[in-house]
């Protein structure tokens, strides 16, 4: 059993403005879940979930001496699920609280301490379930088949039985896996050492100190001066942790393949591919589609902005830059808010209604303050509970943007809610589906109602975060998959990742773009690469599937909305395959990436007419 973590992180960054500028975002109460860190009603969930795994604990063996009668099979099996779910939706919840609370609190060591703690507690009382998924798994195919036939109770965990069967091959001795979820708690404090090292980052630009996200946020500055200044001041405080960077990265690195070695994984993106319910093959040619691409896209349009800001080649520091020296628009919070939810409800009122109920209800952090970390994520917690959802709101575009994608997360979990924790668990290619589509609703309302001086820039920033979406996350996946290949053959050293990284990136950006002294240490901020290993694709896969859907809205809006809806609201129960098949898309062909990758050339196009 496993503690909740965010389905879903924003690649966003983002940094404080004035309070004066807009209004003051809210905060999140957490008090549904609980009190404080001394709350008892967290003891009473832990304990809790321990009554439910030791009555589950009691049925061992009973699953396999059953396997000969489907209906008495059947019944052990609908009464273990359920037993198991139970105990997941208490261990989630304390999980969540955990989680949540610490992200706002990086600077105070208390939290990290209760994290930490309440994981291996977690992690102990979960443990003592491990025979029921090993067992389930000691079952063929065609005795569950007779099972769930024989008790339609059983019947209903199908799909959650589906996944958890993609890990038979690959599982270990049930001491071996017991010892794996014993020392899980000590080997995240890897990830706990580079969240800290990253929280406590400061770089000096000018006479000023700035945290990671204020220095990233101020690369988007309209003074090209200010955005150098920002870049290397942020190269210089990455350079100096680089060293600590590079040991959390080749250990978890060294983990991975050790115990990939044992599942007998063949490479080392198999196991988030299975977790994915992807096939490699889909997964691979996507990867390819993109990069054939890049000359079309990435590389094409920073040629052109280039030549808008009268250059002829951008530092890297300016890829994300306004087209001109012009004060970007600001939006205050209120106005996002009216932003997405009627963006929202052009799509189906049922979607803005949702949403329109995080904002009544205190589950939002969106103010910006010291020692909270930078990103953003809408964490489920349970089916059982609510979403929360999480980011640093500035008043820029992008945070408009990060806003709808959030609340697109928030819905999907609402919606699937009904099916309960287990069936509810999306896989993270249909997970960015929601987020990256309410992200699209919200742009295409900026920019029907966008003067023509600010259509050009819109267009841009919509270019952009495609680019950052897709082109940026291929990179990342193509970067991770050298270095893990790298590491195979021995640790390496920040200079090495450095290296791997500028010709990964190189590649991507193009000549247009160059690569100046310092940003070979930029890959030691992308978290994911820690906490998430080939997570990064599924933003790729979330946003060329999503173009593709939005494609099929243009060309029936009204019967769009209910399989939309369908398709949200069936969570973790269908394939990436099956949930498409109403819509007659075919993900596994590559000509289906390469259209969406059509569909951001386009846009390229459309903004070199403007040029």
């Amino acid at each position: 059993m496993r503690l909740a973590c965010p389905r879903a992180i924003s690649a966003s960054m983002n940094a404080p403005v004035k309070p004066s500028a807009l209004e003051t975002p809210p905060e999140w109460s957490l008090v549904d879940l609980y009190e404080s860190r001394t709350d008892p009603r967290i003891e009473l969930d832990l304990a809790e979930a321990k009554r439910a795994n030791d009555t589950l604990v009691a049925m061992k063996g009973r699953f396999v001496a059953a396997r000969s009668d489907a209906a008495a099979l059947g019944l052990l099996i609908d009464q273990g699920v359920s037993l198991y779910e139970q105990a997941t939706n208490s261990l989630w919840t304390v999980g969540a609280y955990a989680s949540l609370a610490s992200s706002t609190a990086r600077d105070d060591p208390e939290w990290s301490r209760f994290e930490g703690d309440l994981r291996t507690r977690a992690s102990q009382i979960g443990a003592e379930s491990l025979f029921f998924t090993l067992e389930l798994n000691e079952l063929e195919d065609a005795e569950l088949d007779a099972a769930m036939a024989a008790h339609l109770g059983a019947a209903r965990w199908r799909s959650w039985i589906r996944r958890l069967r993609l890990s038979r091959p690959h599982e270990l001795s049930a001491d071996l896996e017991r010892l794996l979820i014993d020392r899980g708690p000590a080997v995240a404090n890897w990830s706990r050492l580079y969240d800290e090292t990253l929280a406590k980052l400061t770089a000096k630009v000018g006479r000023e100190y700035l945290t990671l996200p204020e220095a990233l946020n101020r690369l988007s500055d309209p003074s090209a001066a200010r955005r150098k200044q920002a870049a290397n001041g942020l190269a210089e405080a990455l350079h100096d942790r680089t060293p600590t960077m590079a040991l959390v990265m080749n250990t978890l690195a060294f983990e991975k393949q050790v115990e990939d070695r044992w599942r007998r994984y063949d490479y080392p993106a198999q196991s988030r591919h299975l977790a994915n319910e992807v096939d490699a093959d889909a997964v691979n040619a996507m990867a390819e589609a993109v990069t054939e691409a890049y000359a079309a896209t990435s590389h094409r349009y920073y040629a052109a902005k280039a030549k808008v800001m009268g250059r002829k080649t951008l530092d890297y520091w300016d890829r994300n830059a306004p087209l001109d020296a012009a004060t970007p628009r600001q939006y205050g919070w209120d106005e996002a808010k009216g932003v997405v939810l009627e963006s929202f409800s052009a799509l189906a009122p049922k979607f803005a209604d949702q949403a329109r109920t995080f904002f009544a209800s205190p589950w939002i952090d969106a103010r910006p303050r010291p020692g909270k970390q930078s990103g953003a994520y809408s964490h489920p917690v349970t089916a059982t509970r609510h979403p929360y959802v999480f980011m640093n709101f500035m008043g820029e575009r992008r945070d408009v943007l990060t806003l709808a994608h959030e609340l697109g997360h928030a819905v999907h979990q609402t919606l699937c809610a009904p099916l309960g924790t287990l069936l509810a668990d999306t896989p993270l290619t249909l997970a960015e589906t929601a987020s990256i589509f309410g992200e699209g609703l919200v742009f295409e309302r900026l920019l029907a109602e966008a003067s023509p001086a600010d259509r050009r820039a819109l267009l841009a920033g919509k270019i952009e975060d495609g680019l950052n979406t897709v082109v940026r996350q291929i990179a990342f996946h193509q970067f991770e998959t050298r270095f893990h290949d790298a590491r195979a053959e021995g640790e390496l050293s920040p200079d090495e990742i450095g290296a791997l990284w500028l010709e990964v990136m190189g590649e991507s950006l193009g000549p247009a773009i160059k690569l100046n002294d310092g940003y070979e240490h930029y890959w030691a901020y992308v978290s994911h690469f820690v906490h998430a290993p080939f997570y990064v694709y599924a933003y790729a896969f979330g946003d060329l599937l999503v173009r593709a859907l939005m494609e099929k809205r243009r060309e029936d809006p009204a019967g769009f909305a209910p399989l939309y809806e369908d398709l949200l609201a069936a969570g973790g129960t269908k394939t990436y395959v099956e949930a498409l098949a109403p819509f007659g898309l075919d993900p596994r062909k590559k000509d289906f990436w390469a259209a969406g990758c059509r569909d951001i050339a386009r846009l390229v196009e459309e903004f070199e007419a403007l040029v």
